[in-house]
């Protein structure tokens, strides 16, 4: 028989991300892990109301991201790995831009978004210095990580020998950074708003790459990036645009590249059906709610826009995120 309960699924999927911002505010996948297992335990270590925390914890289950054997509350594998701080992957900080208010109203007029195919100039989450991207490169770091360190795989290691690298819209720099890291001869030029390469450059600091870490503070499109680069990173850049921007920026990179230089493209990349796999593919929306003309483009898109540009060798690369690595060569 049908079942409306899907669609009360989607009507009330509010609460969830509610629900799971909630536990992270209160560190409450930590308390578990650590062996606070009641609700009266996580309570005593969240400085919460037992009655609070037993149903939000019981809803945390009712979702998935709990278990709850013999009344005791677990971390699943899921969350074990991904939201307690015991964790070398803990991803909560995600939680701090992804929920920012600045985000969620972008889905509040949603309707008249799709009706016009885009949002208006005043709603454009990639408008000048919109100081939501501090933010991301304070909170998104931690996810882009194992990105990062799947790219600087590619690009080889310290025998590969000097290499001058040009990461675009840098936000965490950590793209950038870990690639310094890996090769002690690479030099990083970071390209971003001033405010949000102060982050990049704390990061860098902290990671021990400053004096190889210099800075490009502007518009992407408008800033003079030079020339000589042996690699340009492009994470998470293009699908904020349309087919022609992403195009025209795309030969900016080609002339600041050596030649036989690289460009690396980081993107959610659906299938051709533009369904699956479902984050990828979903991401479009994103972009929808928040861009004047953004996708998520197919892996042919990303071969059109590249190959226009110049760029010849285009391949695919799979990373251990929903993302992809698209390299294309000068």
């Amino acid at each position: 028989m049908p079942s409306p309960e899907i669609i009360f699924d989607a009507l009330f999927a509010y609460q969830r991300s509610a629900a799971l911002k909630a536990a992270i505010d209160l560190d409450v996948f930590t308390a578990i892990d650590e062996g606070a297992h009641s609700a009266a335990d996580i309570a005593k270590r969240s400085g919460s109301a037992e009655r609070g925390i037993r149903i939000l914890c019981d809803y945390l289950t009712i979702i998935g991201l709990l278990a709850k054997p013999g009344g005791a509350y677990q971390l699943t594998p899921d969350t074990a790995a991904f939201l307690s701080k015991k964790s070398p992957m803990y991803l909560g900080t995600t939680a701090q831009f992804l929920t920012l208010p600045e985000m969620k109203k972008n889905f509040d007029g949603l309707t008249e978004t799709v009706r016009r195919g885009g949002v208006l100039p005043t709603g454009n989450t990639v408008a000048d210095e919109n100081p939501v991207w501090v933010e991301f490169a304070r909170s998104m770091a931690p996810m882009m990580m194992p990105a990062g360190h799947a790219i600087a795989g590619m690009l080889g290691g310290p025998d590969g020998g000097a290499i001058k690298v040009l990461d675009i819209a840098a936000g965490h720099g950590m793209f950038g950074i870990i690639i310094a890291q890996a090769n002690p001869n690479a030099e990083i030029v970071a390209v971003d708003w001033k405010p949000v390469l102060a982050v990049a450059e704390e990061n860098a600091r902290a990671a021990g790459v400053h004096s190889r870490y210099k800075t490009i503070a502007g518009d992407a499109f408008k800033v003079d990036f030079g020339t000589g680069y042996d690699v340009v990173l492009v994470p998470n850049f293009l699908h904020h645009f349309d087919h022609a921007t992403c195009t025209t920026f795309l030969k900016k990179c080609h002339a600041a590249l050596k030649p036989g230089g690289k460009v690396v493209v980081v993107e959610f990349v659906p299938n051709a059906d533009r369904v699956s796999p479902p984050m990828a593919a979903a991401f479009s929306l994103t972009m929808l709610a928040g861009t004047p003309s953004g996708d998520a483009y197919t892996m042919a898109e990303l071969e059109k826009q590249l190959g226009d540009a110049g760029f010849r060798n285009i391949s695919a690369h799979a990373l251990p995120t929903p993302e992809t690595v698209v390299l294309a060569q000068k």
